[in-house]
C-alpha cells in the first residue's frame, strides 16, 4: 500500500469543476461566526460537486485571510454569493424550485438518516451561527428541519463537522 500523491488523484482543474454536473444542493451559511468554519465547508462543497454557497449576514466572505487558509483554494471552485439577509436569499431559491431545509433541532425535525429528497429536487439546506443555530426567523421560512442524532453528553457538532456530515450523506442520495 502506498499513498498517492496530489498529481496521482485524478482531480478536475477549477475550469473543468466550474464546467462539471454538480447536486442539486445550495449551502447557505447564516451568521457564521468563524471564516475558519466558512473556509471548511467551501472546501467541502468542492469535494462533493455542491452547487453554491450563500453566505448571509455576518458570514465572512473570501478572500477574508480565514476562509483562504482552510479553504485551500475551494474559494475559486465553488461559486458563492453574499446576501445581507438569509430571508432574500430563500426567497429567490424558492422561486427557483427549491426546497428549503435548515439544520437544526426542532420539535418537528427529520433525521438525516430518514430523509430521502423526491427525485429531481432540488434542495437548499441551511446551517446557523456557531452558538444559536439557525435563526427563529429562518426556521418560519422553511419547509422543513434536518437534524442529526447524536448519543454524546453534548447537543451539537461544529458547524463546519455539521455541514461535512450532512453534505456527504445528501451527495450519496443525490448524485447523479
Amino acid at each position: 500500500m502506498k499513498k498517492l500523491k496530489l498529481n496521482e488523484l485524478g482531480r478536475l482543474s477549477v475550469s473543468e469543476f466550474k464546467d462539471s454536473i454538480k447536486i442539486p444542493l445550495v449551502v447557505i451559511l447564516e451568521n457564521v461566526r468563524s471564516a475558519l468554519n466558512t473556509g471548511s465547508v467551501f472546501r467541502t462543497c468542492d469535494a462533493f460537486a455542491v452547487e453554491k454557497i450563500i453566505l448571509t449576514g455576518f458570514t465572512a466572505q473570501p478572500p477574508h485571510k480565514d476562509i483562504l487558509k482552510s479553504a485551500l483554494g475551494a474559494t475559486n471552485s465553488v461559486n458563492w454569493e453574499y446576501f445581507s439577509d438569509t430571508a432574500t436569499a430563500i426567497e429567490q431559491l424558492r422561486a427557483g424550485g427549491y426546497k428549503i431545509f435548515a439544520a437544526e433541532q426542532t420539535d418537528s425535525g427529520i433525521l438525516l438518516p430518514d430523509f430521502m429528497p423526491e427525485s429531481n429536487t432540488k434542495l437548499v439546506l441551511i446551517f446557523g451561527n456557531e452558538v444559536d443555530g439557525v435563526s427563529d426567523e429562518t426556521l418560519q421560512l422553511c419547509d422543513g428541519c434536518l437534524e442529526l442524532p447524536q448519543y454524546g453528553t453534548k447537543h451539537s457538532l461544529n458547524v463546519a463537522v455539521c455541514a461535512g456530515i450532512f453534505i456527504y450523506d445528501l451527495f450519496s442520495k443525490l448524485k447523479p
